[in-house]
């Protein structure tokens, strides 16, 4: 069975930090290009940040640059998004995606759920004092 988990949300104060995981389970994610996405309560979903399984080239969405990094560890089949400093923006349920590996980041941090390979069921991250 193909699954993407995500983990590592939770409650933290503005200017924490998080860290959260994406694992895979039934296949193998160095494949694919991996994204995070969130949305926040009445909002539509956004791309945050994507990864290549090419070249290693990330994309980060101007909200959230300079604040939070990507990175992928093959050997642990884990992606992992970095959130420093953060916001009560930042507040939302955070989602992994696999897409092909012949998107750009670019183009795979603005596209549909439709159009991805997998998605995992979220981790809900609260920025609040």
């Amino acid at each position: 069975q193909v699954q993407l988990v995500e983990s590592g949300g939770g409650l933290v104060q503005p200017g924490g930090s998080l860290r959260l995981s994406c694992a895979a389970s039934g296949f193998t994610l160095d494949y694919y290009a991996i994204g995070w996405f969130r949305q926040a309560p009445g909002k539509e979903r956004e791309g945050v940040s994507c990864i290549s399984s090419v070249d290693r080239s990330t994309y980060y969405a101007d909200s959230v640059k300079g604040r939070f990094s990507i990175s992928r560890d093959n050997a642990k089949n884990t992606v992992y998004l970095q959130m420093n400093s953060l916001k009560p923006e930042d507040t939302a349920v955070y989602y992994c995606a696999a897409g092909s590996p012949t998107l750009t980041v670019q183009a795979m941090c603005v596209m549909s759920v439709a159009d991805l390979d997998a998605w995992g069921q979220g981790t809900l991250v609260t920025v609040s004092s």
